[in-house]
């Protein structure tokens, strides 16, 4: 027999000997984002320079106007209406919405024409009809409930809340079905197993589960009604929009105030739509594992990101 012959040298130190080497990590560097970031940040501080050195705008008219008594009315005003017009068109969504899901052929179809009406003809359209309503009815006779002119039961808070709310019952009748769709229905099943009621099974069981899906788009819905509010400056309700035009005309700053709508409509969509943000993130409990972060540890986040980039 032949002896193996070791192929190694003999002066070959053993492997587990040799320390690791150290990895050094070089971050890729993405030079065309930094080239896209300095583009837009020069696009736009050529756009707020052409604004800030406009002559014929006088901005110390916006400072001035920002806080007045009559434009604080006027947002005052499209806030009411904004919540009164948007609770009208959750709460006859989700009667609609039940009515379309209905098995009944009566209810079902009134449903979807409704549905179908308010959502085929402009909003615009709508707050005019009801402005001019007294063509067509000029009393408005309910027996001896109420009688009266119908141009006196149409006032412009009225024409604004009906042109509003009842055309956002339509897209809310929608969303709620939607809504209501999503849960599974097995769970309706086993509540009609348990015994309960249709209502019972409604109210307690599916209503709470498409909740989830229902406030998202609520909340931009409520958030668009803010800014469709200032549609109702057809019908004379006297908005921040109507405001501000009005304080425009009368001091030939009509671009200045024009600005102050802008301001006021920014800061009230901001401030619902942070409120919005963590009403999602609440009932956003019950479906994921780790809710989304807010906004302030998404900057937190960021801030430690740059810091370590920098860093190394």
């Amino acid at each position: 027999m032949t002896d193996k012959i070791d192929k190694e040298p003999a002066d070959t130190p053993p492997q587990a000997s040799l320390p690791p080497e150290t990895i050094k990590a070089i971050p890729v560097r993405h030079y065309g984002r930094y080239v896209s970031a300095v583009i837009v940040l020069a696009l736009v501080a050529l756009l707020v320079n052409a604004f800030a050195t406009a002559e014929k705008i006088q901005w110390s008219a916006v400072g001035d106007k920002l806080f007045d008594s009559t434009v604080l009315a006027g947002a005052g005003r499209t806030l009411l209406i904004s919540v009164l017009a948007m609770i009208v068109g959750v709460v006859l969504g989700v009667v609609l919405a039940v009515m379309r899901l209905s098995k009944n052929p009566v209810t079902s179809w009134v449903a979807w024409f409704y549905i179908w009406f308010f959502r085929g003809t402009p909003v615009y359209v709508q707050l005019l009809l009801w402005f001019n309503l007294a063509l067509i009815f000029p009393m408005l006779n309910l027996g001896p409930i109420y009688k009266d002119e119908m141009t006196d039961v149409m006032t412009p808070f009225m024409c604004a809340l009906l042109g509003l709310g009842l055309n956002e019952a339509a897209y809310m009748a929608e969303i709620c079905r939607a809504g209501l769709m999503a849960v599974d229905e097995g769970q309706t099943e086993a509540a009609h197993a348990l015994g309960m009621s249709h209502g019972k099974t409604l109210s307690r069981i599916v209503i709470p589960q498409a909740m989830r899906v229902i406030v998202p788009p609520t909340g931009n819905e409520f958030i668009n009604m803010l800014k469709t509010s200032s549609l109702v400056y057809a019908v004379t309700y006297n908005e921040l929009l109507r405001a501000t035009s009005t304080i425009g005309s009368t001091s030939y700053a009509v671009m200045e105030m024009l600005f102050v709508a802008s301001i006021w409509y920014l800061v009230m969509t901001s401030v619902f739509s942070v409120f919005q943000y963590y009403l999602e993130r609440r009932f956003a409990r019950g479906s994921s594992r780790s809710l989304p972060p807010t906004p302030w540890q998404k900057i937190r986040v960021n801030l430690m990101a740059f810091s370590r980039e920098r860093g190394v």
